[in-house]
Formats: C-alpha cells, sequence, structure tokens
C-alpha cells in the first residue's frame, strides 16, 4: 500500500473514531424524545428517528420500506459527490501514462528522487484536475449516517420493533439472507466499477475481494435495518456504476483503441517492408 491509500485509510479511520466517540456519548437504553439533550441525540439522531417515521407514515406505516426509502435519498444526495469521485476516477486513468513515466524516471528509492516524484505526481494531479481524495468523500459522509441511522433504530421503540418481510429490524436477519445479500452488491459495486481500471495495483484488487468479507461478518449480528441499508445502497452503487461509468462500454472503447493502434502499428511495418523492398 503507498502512502497516499495509507493517508486515505488513516483519515477514514480517525473520522470512524470520532463518529464512535459522539456514539458513545449517547446511551442506548434512553429512547430518543423532543427531550434529548445534546449534539448526536437532540440534534441527528432525533431528527433522524423523526424522518424515518415521517416515511414510513407514507408507505403504510413500514419501517422496512421507510429505510429503503430513506437510503436511496440518501444515495441521491450523494450523487453530486460521486460525480465528482468518478470525473477524478476517469481523469486519473488518463493520465496512467504519464504517471508511469514518471515512476520508471523516478525509479531510484532514495529520499530525493522520491521527494521529486511526489512533487512532479501533485504537479501531474494539479494539471489534469484530478483530486486524489474524492474516492473516499462518499465513504467519510455515509459513516456518521450508518452510525446514525444504527442508533435511532435502537432508541426509537417503533424502529427497534418493526418488520419487514421475515425479519425484525432490530434483530439480525435469523437466516443471514440480507448478510449474504449485503456482502453480494458490495462485490458487485468494487467489481464493476474495477473493470473501467485496467491498470490497478495489488491493493485495489485486494480490495474488491477483501471489502465484502468485512461488510458480510459484521452483517451476521448488527440488525436487520442496518443491513438492509447496506443492500439497498451498494445496489443503488451497482446501478449508479452502470448508468454513469458504463464500464462496459469503456473497455470496448480501450479494446478498440487498443486494435486501432495495432493496426496503425501493422501498416507502418507494411510500409516500412514496402520501402525497403524499392531500395533494393
Amino acid at each position: 500500500m503507498n502512502k497516499k491509500s495509507l493517508k486515505k485509510y488513516i483519515g477514514v479511520a480517525l473520522l470512524l473514531s470520532v463518529v464512535l466517540v459522539l456514539a458513545g456519548c449517547s446511551n442506548l437504553n434512553e429512547p430518543i424524545t423532543s427531550n434529548s439533550t445534546g449534539f448526536w441525540d437532540h440534534i441527528v439522531l432525533y431528527n433522524f428517528s423523526r424522518f424515518i417515521l415521517w416515511l414510513g407514515s407514507l408507505v403504510g406505516h413500514s419501517s422496512g420500506w421507510a429505510i429503503v426509502l430513506f437510503t436511496i435519498i440518501i444515495r441521491i444526495i450523494l450523487l453530486p459527490l460521486n460525480w465528482f469521485q468518478i470525473r477524478s476516477m476517469n481523469k486519473q486513468m488518463e493520465i496512467q501514462p504519464q504517471m508511469k513515466a514518471l515512476q520508471t524516471k523516478y525509479a531510484a528509492k532514495d529520499t530525493d528522487t522520491q521527494a521529486k516524484l511526489r512533487e512532479e505526481t501533485q504537479k501531474l494531479y494539479k494539471e489534469a484536475g484530478v483530486n486524489p481524495v474524492a474516492g473516499c468523500l462518499p465513504l467519510i459522509v455515509q459513516l456518521p449516517v450508518m452510525f446514525a441511522l444504527y442508533q435511532a433504530i435502537y432508541k426509537t421503540e417503533q424502529l427497534r420493533n418493526g418488520s419487514f418481510l421475515w425479519m425484525q429490524l432490530g434483530k439480525p436477519d435469523p437466516y443471514y439472507v440480507m448478510a449474504v445479500l449485503a456482502a453480494l452488491f458490495t462485490f458487485l459495486a468494487t467489481y464493476i466499477s474495477s473493470i473501467s481500471q485496467p491498470n490497478q495495483n495489488a491493493t485495489t484488487k485486494m480490495m474488491t475481494y477483501i471489502m465484502p468479507i468485512f461488510i458480510f461478518v459484521p452483517a451476521l449480528t448488527f440488525p436487520s435495518a442496518i443491513t438492509l441499508y447496506w443492500v439497498v445502497t451498494n445496489l443503488f452503487q451497482v446501478l449508479q456504476t452502470l448508468a454513469l461509468q458504463n464500464p462496459f462500454r469503456y473497455r470496448r472503447k480501450q479494446r478498440e483503441k487498443e486494435e486501432a493502434e495495432r493496426e496503425k502499428q501493422r501498416k507502418i511495418r507494411r510500409a516500412k517492408k514496402r520501402i525497403y523492398k524499392n531500395r533494393k
């Protein structure tokens, strides 16, 4: 894992720690009311609870469908960030040849050379309009939402005791269906996105297979409401990637471009052969 990836994961971990501290200040056994105090309980959790209950009133007072609607709304709100992320990723792919050239030019591991590589890389990013941290923005926003949803469910009796399909939302899925679906859609979301990134490093490829496990294991014991949120948000991510990035079309264009380049090189070789024969 390179230093930039490490810094990104450290940043996410720090944010997660802050959210956990805020969440830890909230007593799960104390229900949310209009009299709840503190920023986390009164401003965040209370309004989350009221909004989800209001959504439920629109769909036959179904807490499960309310969470589905809530998730879709969150994903729609995040669309500008995701679009920004996709544009940054596309720009990064476009400058891959220049990146490789810089890495080859400054391949030495001494301090001065690596400092020069970082300087030239930042310069290239700036010229291309690439933001290296754009990839983690949607995740950073979703972490507090997920923890707020988790606590809002536990601290709101109607949500905690609500049911959806075969599940009680405040308890784990007894048949683990949601855990499997959450892991499956996590894998599909990551895999489909990676199709449009032909030059992946080992860390990126590894995360494609590790992330579903990170989701599956806690989903076995988390409340069904949380796993339902994961299932819907990752299904939305799959559809969003297909609609906004269309990686299959990108791959087809890349193959056509590569074939055109190979045909160009064949024509050049044939032309050189003709010139060589004519000189004889």
